[in-house]
């Protein structure tokens, strides 16, 4: 059997089982589409919370991340686990307690404003397009691939799945597609990291095998600095970034995971508040499992890539166009070359292609003085490929290699259908329901929530044929986004008695000031001719746009305190409802409004 029939087995069989659990578990009722019917076990949802959390750019784009970078792309992991402590710790169960539907719902009645839930169904709508922007293009990339198309052609078939499970299966029948999402994404993660780890160190745990040695006896880090270097890249496992900035990353991630609002509205489809405080704990085991294979994953991947192009290291000769057209180690390349990500080019004719660093001047030199030319002839090597070649590059079975095709996908589903299901929610009931028609019957508002989510669903697709960056560099916008508008106004709701005046202005400040950042440094140059973003120098220091988040938040908290302190204090009974809310009665029934 060929390698694209296995991988329409493993695809055709996972979109089976989605489709077949969301018309088994079809939202009937607005409670069952918004939150599940407030009936879904713990552990249940913590397996889905997991499968919502980890999206394509933690499957997908995280691990060639790293594995291009080293490691100070290991801000990445540390920012998104740190951010889902945050979460479960200080919002998860007193937003529960709480009892709404939707986190601008919360918005709008704590702070005793149709204004203020308006706003934050703006700050919504902004943080969860710009997320979803990643998913998409996750979803393009991995049905590219495996199904031997373009990528936009990927792109679309995929939403067109996205579209016969999430809107008519709601929150009810997202849950439980996200549970079997996360068995195949995790299995599909994992499988060939045990084989590769095999391969390269012998150890079946790649987070063990990482600290390993490689086959030579050399420690496997210490021989991946080594070529790496040769070839005239940055030290793997040095820090050469910028520190203050680093931080100030890890920051805007961490705060930005506790403000998105398709994760918190997680917790609110569990009986009890004590349920949403067990499904934080299970959904950190389920994450966990992926999260401390993704260093292993993206070091394995670069030391295969790198040995592939210099088969005999970088003193003996690069890879020639002859053994890429005769071998079968190097099939990948012709099949990804298909989807446009990768390409390759003999700029200098001697019938090799040399993978190295052109921009360095010594390994520059070092390469012309060997007849290899001065220029990189690995010409497009998109980052978010490696996670899904790393099984060909390795020369895995078929089996496992489409059993990767389902698993990026179900990642890139499995969190595009939770945002999704936010931006419809945060339309349909805060925006239809809340402002513009409060009388809308409850057919009505389930009718307008599946008509915005399909309006979304097309919206995600048009932008994900133009993402701003790779996969995770575009969700990192959104945390940023998220960080600088959300979670101020949900921890000043929760944790003290800012008034509405106070949370309108903080919400507003933190949102433009950031998407102003964000575009003057990142977007603000579309050039259609190259279909493109062009970055520019950072506005402030030496804060990039992905780490701008950071800021955006410290000035919400700064205009929130400052207008609420300038303005009247809160009613009584919100002070009591803020009271009430904190006070750690979490063992009982949540109060449902």
């Amino acid at each position: 059997m060929d390698q694209f029939t296995i991988n329409l087995l493993f695809v055709g069989a996972s979109f089976a089982l989605y489709i077949g659990i969301a018309i088994w578990a079809r939202a009937g009722s607005t409670s069952e589409f918004y939150a599940a019917g407030r009936g879904v076990h713990p552990v249940t949802n913590g397996m889905a919370t997991a499968a919502d959390w980890m999206s394509a750019a933690s499957f997908i784009s995280m691990a060639g991340l790293i594995a291009f970078v080293g490691y100070d792309n290991s801000t990445y992991l540390m920012g998104w686990t740190g951010g889902y402590v945050l979460l479960a710790l200080l919002l998860a169960p007193y937003l529960r307690k709480f009892g709404k539907f939707t986190v601008s719902e919360f918005i709008g009645d704590r702070f005793y404003s149709p204004t203020a839930r308006l706003v934050a169904v703006i700050c919504l709508i902004i943080a969860s397009t710009t997320y979803v922007i990643g998913q998409m293009t996750g979803v393009g990339v991995a049905f590219g691939r495996f199904l031997e198309v373009d990528s936009t052609t990927g792109l679309l078939i995929g939403a067109v799945i996205v579209f016969a499970y999430a809107v008519f299966g709601g929150m009810k029948g997202v849950t439980y597609t996200q549970v079997a999402q996360y068995c195949v994404l995790i299995l599909a993660y994992t499988i060939p990291a045990i084989f590769i780890s095999l391969q390269l160190t012998g150890n079946p745990i790649p987070a063990l095998g990482l600290f390993g040695n490689a086959a030579d006896g050399t420690p496997l880090l210490q021989t991946l600095d080594g070529i790496v270097t040769d070839l005239g890249f940055k030290e793997y496992t040095a820090h050469n970034g910028d520190t203050f900035n680093m931080v100030l990353f890890t920051l805007s991630l961490m705060i930005g995971t506790a403000g998105l609002p398709h994760v918190i509205m997680r917790f609110f489809t569990v009986p009890k508040v004590a349920d949403a405080r067990w499904s934080a704990g299970w959904a950190l085991v389920f994450i966990a499992l992926l999260y401390l294979t993704a260093p292993a994953v993206g070091a394995m991947a670069r030391l295969n890539i790198t040995q592939q192009f210099w088969p005999e290291g970088a003193t003996g000769e690069p890879v020639a166009l002859e053994t890429i057209a005769s071998d079968p180690a190097y099939n990948w390349m012709k099949t990804w070359e298909q989807t446009g990500l990768l390409g390759w080019e003999d700029k200098n004719g001697d019938g090799k292609i040399a993978y190295f660093n052109d921009g360095d001047a010594e390994a520059k030199a070092a390469m012309e003085a060997a007849g290899w030319g001065s220029e990189n002839e690995l010409t497009n090597f998109n980052r978010d490929i490696l996670v899904l070649a790393n099984p060909e590059i390795a020369n895995l079975p078929g089996w496992v290699i489409g059993l990767v095709a389902a698993g990026g996908l179900a990642a890139a589903l499995s969190t595009a259908a939770g945002l999704l299901l936010a931006i419809s929610s945060a339309v349909s009931h805060d925006l239809i329901k809340g402002s513009i028609n409060p009388a809308i019957s409850e057919k009505g508002e389930l009718m307008s929530a599946r008509v915005a989510m399909a309006v979304a669903i097309a919206v995600a697709t048009y932008l994900g044929m133009n993402p701003p960056g790779f996969a995770a560099q575009t969700v990192a916008l959104a945390f940023g986004l998220a960080a600088a508008s959300i979670f101020p106004v949900l921890m000043m709701g929760i944790f003290t008695k800012v008034n509405n005046k106070g949370a309108v202005a903080g919400m507003l400040a933190g949102l433009i000031t950031t998407l102003v950042y964000i575009f003057l440094h990142k977007g603000w140059l579309f050039i259609p001719d190259t279909n493109s973003f062009t970055d520019a120098d950072p506005l402030l220091g030496t804060i990039k746009s992905t780490s701008f988040g950071a800021v955006g938040a410290l000035i919400n908290f700064a205009v929130a305190f400052i207008v609420s302190k300038a303005t009247s204090p809160i009613p009584q009974e919100i002070s009591d409802l803020v009271e009430s809310v904190r006070i750690p009665r979490g063992a009982g029934a949540a109060q449902d409004h």
